[in-house]
């Protein structure tokens, strides 16, 4: 039984099994790191919205004047380890035992085990994730399908990289001096406590994705937690390293001052894109000249997007650090050929621009996919197990590039209006029955896209937007598309199915976010307080 611990209240569920992992050594450890830093990352959060306040406003994004310094001088990151050195491919999924095994065993350099936008935050999922997690670095872990097919971990695996959740994240299961403790924290130290020296014994070592930041104070912070927590268990400083995704506009401004704000626990970069593009929407949604197109418009080789991949590649490689590209989300078919060409198309077509532009390695959903985004950086690295030397000095990235959304020959379709409501309609559900990773249409969403999906569908409704044939975007087009939606989903997945699900919270949560004046920073939080509703925890 786990004794009561000064300052740490438990409202989840504690299995026998969940015990090996909220022990007393490790729950004091993510308190104290909780006490230590909570403060902070409060404060960093009111500055979040002191930001967005400033851009309501009309205060442009630039390069910030206080950090030039930092920009103009000769500085890189500290040596990154061996087994992070060629990551030409990288796949990425939730921590369900099965994802785990067939991740690490799907022939990528590394695998991104992700508590974030690909896992509904249930407290099963978690705490069953850490114990996953813990079980594969010891070669401990299988699993048995209902079929009876069975899962195992071959000899050579992908390296382990995990995701926590963003700093605006909190774990309600977890009460540290009756406040909810940092989700990043929990995910964090639960992970770093438990493996972080055996790792290490194991030859590789405790690495990390670090998502949502929005400025190098945020960075700064998590940079202070590594210490911190390397400090306290006694493993050497810069042991821990870390890749942060740049998926926020005002990160995009400030990736010089991130990576190095964390240059001694830095081992890259990554293109965020998907959400990305939702931080573009978010930023600037009181802004009619900032509307976007149909989502699938929005592709990297438009203007902003390829501002903002060339200034990632460039900044990086200045600093000797990976930079990473995203994510193809695309699923291969098994009954469908022709769905599959297409999607290879595409992924290639998608992975041959990223290799081009002097990206390191690249992202995908699914293991079919691995071979097909191989070639471009095979092709190109050969037997190298990076292109850092590829510094794109000619390109001069401007603030005005990264924030001109303008896209040429671009609309908004009704094909793209339904797709927003089916996609974020599908995915909440998913996220509600606790699967944060959905295939939807031959398509890996998660968080990120079904945050695309019913923030452009604010966004077009707010500013009146028109479609390609010049007919507006408002609320009465918008409900005559749900309704019609909602009848095509239930023949898509049938009566008993939609009413068995959770179709009625995730059609009312998604319609409250569309439709409200206020835009939400999150889906994620909104949804998350319907969660912990059904698990019985207050919000």
């Amino acid at each position: 039984m786990i004794q009561s611990i000064e300052g740490v209240q438990i409202l989840g569920e504690i299995s026998l099994p969940y015990q090996e992992i909220l022990t007393q050594d490790a729950l004091e450890f993510i308190r104290d790191l909780h006490r230590m830093f909570n403060k902070e990352r409060k404060s960093l959060l009111q500055k979040r919205q002191d930001r967005q306040e400033e851009i309501n406003k009309g205060v442009s994004l630039d390069f910030l004047p206080n950090t030039l310094i930092i920009r103009n001088s000769e500085w890189s990151v500290s040596p990154i380890p061996a087994d992070l050195q060629d990551r030409r491919t990288e796949i990425t999924g939730p921590v369900d035992r099965k994802m785990v095994i067939n991740a690490l065993n799907s022939g990528a350099k590394v695998f991104m085990a992700d508590f974030e936008d690909a896992s509904t935050p249930s407290w099963n999922n978690l705490l069953d994730g850490q114990i996953n997690l813990r079980d594969a670095i010891r070669k401990q872990i299988d699993f048995t399908a209902e079929n009876g097919k069975k899962y195992s971990l071959n000899a050579d695996v992908a390296v382990l990289k995990v995701r926590p959740r963003g700093w605006h994240m909190e774990e309600n299961h977890i009460l540290i001096d009756g406040e909810p403790i940092s989700a990043s924290l929990f995910d964090f130290g639960l992970y770093f406590f438990h493996n972080g020296w055996e790792l290490i014994r194991r030859g590789s070592g405790p690495y990390f994705y670090l998502p949502k930041i929005e400025s190098h104070l945020e960075a700064k912070l998590w940079n202070d937690v590594f210490i911190a927590a390397q400090e306290a268990v006694g493993i050497p400083r810069a042991t821990i390293k870390a890749t942060v995704l740049i998926e926020t506009i005002t990160a995009a401004f400030e990736m010089d001052e991130i990576i190095y704000m964390l240059s001694e626990h830095l081992a890259g970069l990554n293109a965020g894109r998907w959400d990305y593009i939702f931080s573009c929407i978010k930023k600037f949604h009181q802004f009619p000249e900032c509307v976007l197109p149909d989502r699938s418009q929005i592709t990297m080789s438009v203007p902003f997007m390829r501002s903002y991949a060339k200034l990632l590649v460039q900044t990086c490689h200045k600093r000797k650090a990976h930079a990473m590209g995203g994510m193809s989300a695309f699923i291969p078919s098994r009954k469908d050929e022709h769905i599959n060409k297409l999607a290879f198309d595409k992924v290639t077509a998608d992975k041959e621009l990223e290799a081009s532009t002097g990206f390191d390695g690249t992202w995908v959903a699914h293991p079919d996919l691995i071979r097909v985004a191989l070639i471009p950086f095979d092709k190109i690295l050969g037997n190298n197990p990076h292109q850092k030397h590829i510094m794109l000095e000619n390109e001069v990235i401007t603030a005005s590039q990264l924030s001109n959304f303008t896209i040429p020959d671009s609309c908004i379709t009704e094909a793209g209006i339904r797709m927003n409501i089916q996609i974020g309609i599908l995915y909440i559900e998913s996220w509600l029955r606790g699967v944060g990773a959905a295939a939807i249409h031959n398509l890996m969403e998660d968080a990120a896209t079904a945050e695309i999906s019913r923030a452009q569908l604010w966004q077009w409704i707010h500013h009146k937007a028109k479609t390609y044939y010049g007919v507006t975007i408002d609320i009465s087009m918008y409900k005559f598309f749900l309704a019609d939606e909602i009848q095509k989903i239930k023949h898509l997945i049938g009566e008993d199915n939609y009413f068995n699900g959770k179709f009625f919270d995730a059609i009312n949560l998604f319609d409250k976010l569309v439709t409200q004046e206020k835009f939400d920073l999150f889906l994620t939080t909104e949804a998350y307080s319907t969660l912990l509703i059904g698990e019985e925890i207050e919000a």
